[in-house]
């Protein structure tokens, strides 16, 4: 007898594991990441992140995306450039998503999560909380609140036990650092001075592991990163597949086509006729200007907008802002002009000898340019440039 009902109650328990561990989902969701492959805008160059839900028993399959922005809206490229343009959460049939993004050329792999049944249910809730008019919109921040970042917090956040996602590139990485490996990936080297230009000293912080995520390949990876012998991610595939690329690189870079600039001037100022003493003293008035507008264009950018990694920057030593007005009293004869000219050039010869020991990386190709503002500050300083012109 003690036997039998040992017996049956094994059987029992076996039974009782087996009915709570089918009975432990019954939601019927299938929640997966989507990261999506750069694309060939500038916008598009460090890819994108998007939250997949399937229900079997609704016959759905949603894409909620946090990366969407309106063309139209009022104001729209005053609010970009100020940093207070307004991101908003989107959802879109999963077929159409795809179908955009393989128009593009742009690969995609998908990552099925480890999630059990409540926490799909608290997931999917909010994100359709958050796709009500009145939560949808968020201050966008391309390094600490984007597309990738607002659905790794999604995830983690209504997950019961917060996996801490590992890093994923090497310690001591900076901002500038990442930026530069996908624009370099992607043979963006305008992209990538025009980036150095505006980020100023913030963008050379170390980044911390979970800083690391707002690019979403290193989320990709962080959540398939060994955990205590655990990941968030049951399955991860690429949907489909794309031709080969074609890698395209130009010949004119930023570094050769500034070399190029001053070894033609230089050249130049060695010839001792008129004209071309005329031509260079044009060519240093528009120079000056061109330089002085992006030092403008800097300060206003680190003053006057809500982008936080603008600030501090050191472009300024070279970019200085007052050129905007010098450049329009270049050929006065005041000696207050020149001697404003020769501290210029002065400040340069600094530079270039400090060029790799500021707390902000300054693009290697602007090298050339600041020796060529040096060389005709210098030339305007000993007022050598319109000997001869009467």
């Amino acid at each position: 007898m003690h036997m039998l009902r040992k017996t049956i109650g094994l059987v029992l328990l076996v039974l009782l594991t087996l009915f709570s561990r089918a009975d432990t989902d019954t939601s019927r969701l299938r929640i997966s990441l989507l990261t999506c492959g750069p694309g060939e805008e500038l916008y598009a160059t460090f890819g994108h992140t998007a939250i997949r839900i399937t229900d079997s028993l609704q016959g759905s399959d949603i894409v909620y995306n946090y990366g969407t922005f309106n063309f139209d809206d009022k104001g729209f490229y005053l609010k970009f450039v100020r940093g207070k343009l307004n991101y908003f959460l989107s959802a879109e049939y999963f077929d159409d998503f795809v179908a955009n993004y393989r128009q593009e050329g742009r690969g995609m792999t998908e990552q099925l999560l480890q999630l059990d049944g409540a926490e799909k249910q608290r997931l999917r809730r909010a994100l359709e909380t958050n796709l009500l008019p009145a939560n949808r919109f968020y201050h966008y921040d391309f390094f600490f609140d984007n597309c990738t970042t607002r659905a790794r917090d999604m995830l983690l956040r209504y997950k019961d036990s917060v996996p801490v996602l590992k890093a994923v590139m090497p310690a001591g990485t900076k901002f500038r650092q990442a930026i530069h490996y996908y624009l370099g990936k992607n043979h963006k080297d305008w992209s990538k001075l025009s980036i150095d230009l505006l980020l100023g000293a913030p963008t050379d912080a170390v980044m911390t592991g979970s800083q690391m995520q707002f690019l979403p390949d290193n989320l990709m990876y962080a959540l398939d990163s060994n955990n205590a012998g655990k990941t968030m991610v049951v399955t991860q595939q690429p949907l489909y597949s794309l031709p080969a690329a074609t890698k395209t690189t130009t010949l004119f870079t930023p570094a050769l086509v500034f070399f190029l600039l001053l070894f033609t001037i230089v050249l130049l100022g060695l010839a001792r006729q008129k004209t071309i003493i005329r031509l260079l003293q044009g060519f240093d008035v528009l120079l000056f200007f061109a330089t002085g507008t992006l030092g403008v264009v800097l300060v206003l950018m680190w003053v006057a907008t809500d982008h936080a990694m603008c600030s501090k920057n050191y472009n300024l030593l070279w970019a200085w802002p007052m050129h905007f007005i010098m450049a329009f009293l270049y050929n006065s004869k005041k000696a207050w002009v020149s001697t404003y000219f020769g501290i210029f050039a002065g400040v340069q010869v600094l530079l270039l000898g400090s060029w790799f020991f500021l707390p902000q990386e300054l693009n290697s190709a602007l090298i050339s340019f600041v020796v060529l503002l040096a060389l005709r500050a210098f030339l305007r300083w000993r007022w050598l440039l319109p000997a001869g012109i009467k």
